[in-house]
């Protein structure tokens, strides 16, 4: 299925070729199916390919995908509207509400013995979760080499396809029995800023995470189908996840829509993988990103905290050791990456977002007033994108007809 609408400034003939090369990659076998959306100057175009599940119903415009690291913007959203009503700042200590993580002990160097510990210089500030420097996250070394590695591993944090399912305050916990990898600050590593974040925004707002999304954010910008899981009325419109056997290299079923993760509420809401949306929906959240914080009559966030989020946070001395997530041509703002430098079709300076794991993509570029989302279930392989998704983002900004 192809709908267009008025193209806003993008070829009709290469939006065409577009659907053929997206079509290839499903009649190779490589995924089931796809739904892709680009926008540009308020017109959109939706593209639904192949199937929900193989051998299932018909992929459509409002099938919903588990986003997973697409979550994370969202996430440092709800933190930047705590910021605008000043219940927490920027460089406020986190000790108060994640007492937890109060008076840390930081690893002499990354190859050390747990114990082998100095105090940290400071606390973790909100900054610090936002920009992914407070000491914790992943260690892009694999095999694991260093007994750091063991230990995150141990106590539920290995990276990988499986998150974290403790509730919220034994999440908290588990990362405070942990020494931090780097002083607060530092160095910049993925992923556990936004999961203790989720853990935070709670705390300071008194109510649920997904309570806090849904009253904040979703309703405001009616996304009826972003949430933590999906409700047994909408399980015939919720694709089946994928993942490559090695062993066969044919697909298998990872998450099931029945019977997997999210076909219930989870013991933690995961601000930093754990919603499932749709196309329209996250296009919703993605345009008022590009607005300034504005959808419509709606105002999220002021224009100036999306300029600080989509703004690069992160200097070359913090970034050393990421490169395999974040190459020599992104920097990080707040939950979302920040493209640095223009060395692909693609790769515009000042464009922002960030992929999901499962297979799903989304980034706006203000220089365009361009927006693109890839959804497929079709588990990444690698931090490096999957052909289907470099394909996805070559054919978006080669479609610019002006």
């Amino acid at each position: 299925m192809m709908k267009m609408t008025s193209t806003g400034g993008l070829s009709k003939a290469r939006l065409g070729r577009m659907h053929d090369v997206l079509a290839g990659h499903v009649e190779a076998g490589e995924l089931p199916g796809l739904v892709t959306l680009v926008s540009r100057h308020g017109e959109i175009h939706v593209d639904a390919i192949g199937n929900a599940a193989i051998g299932g119903a018909p992929m459509a415009r409002d099938t919903i995908f588990r986003i997973t690291s697409m979550t994370k913007p969202v996430t440092a959203v709800a933190a930047m509207i705590l910021v605008e009503e000043c219940k927490i700042r920027l460089d406020d200590a986190v000790d108060r509400w994640l007492p937890e993580l109060a008076d840390r002990k930081v690893l002499r160097t990354i190859d050390a013995a747990i114990d082998d510990t100095v105090p940290a210089k400071r606390a973790i500030t909100l900054r610090d979760l936002l920009t992914f420097r407070l000491g914790y996250g992943m260690i892009a070394i694999f095999p694991d080499r260093y007994p750091i590695q063991t230990a995150i591993a141990e106590a539920g944090f290995a990276p990988g396809p499986v998150f974290p399912s403790f509730p919220p305050d034994e999440l908290v916990r588990r990362y405070g029995s942990l020494p931090l990898i780097h002083q607060p600050g530092e160095r910049w590593l993925y992923n556990s800023g936004t999961e203790i974040l989720s853990v935070l925004i709670a705390r300071v707002a008194g109510t649920t995470l997904g309570d806090f999304f849904r009253e904040r954010i979703f309703d405001p910008l009616g996304m009826k189908d972003t949430a933590f899981s999906v409700p047994e009325s909408k399980y015939d419109r919720f694709a089946t996840s994928y993942a490559r056997d090695h062993a066969t290299q044919k697909l298998k079923v990872f998450d099931d829509p029945v019977t997997g993760k999210f076909s219930s509420p989870p013991v933690f809401e995961n601000g930093s993988a754990g919603l499932v949306s749709t196309a329209d929906d996250f296009n919703a959240f993605a345009q008022m990103m590009l607005n300034g914080g504005r959808l419509g009559s709606e105002h999220i966030l002021s224009r100036p905290s999306v300029e600080l989020m989509t703004a690069d946070q992160i200097t070359p001395e913090q970034k050393l050791g990421s490169e395999l997530l974040l190459g020599d041509n992104r920097g990080w703002g707040f939950g979302m990456s920040v493209s640095t430098r223009r060395d692909d079709l693609h790769n515009s300076p000042g464009r922002f977002g960030w992929d999901g794991g499962y297979g799903t993509s989304w980034y706006s570029d203000p220089n365009e007033n361009l927006t693109g989302i890839l959804l497929t279930q079709r588990m990444m392989d690698s931090p490096q994108p999957p052909r289907v998704m470099a394909d996805f983002w070559t054919s978006a900004y080669q479609a610019i007809d002006d």
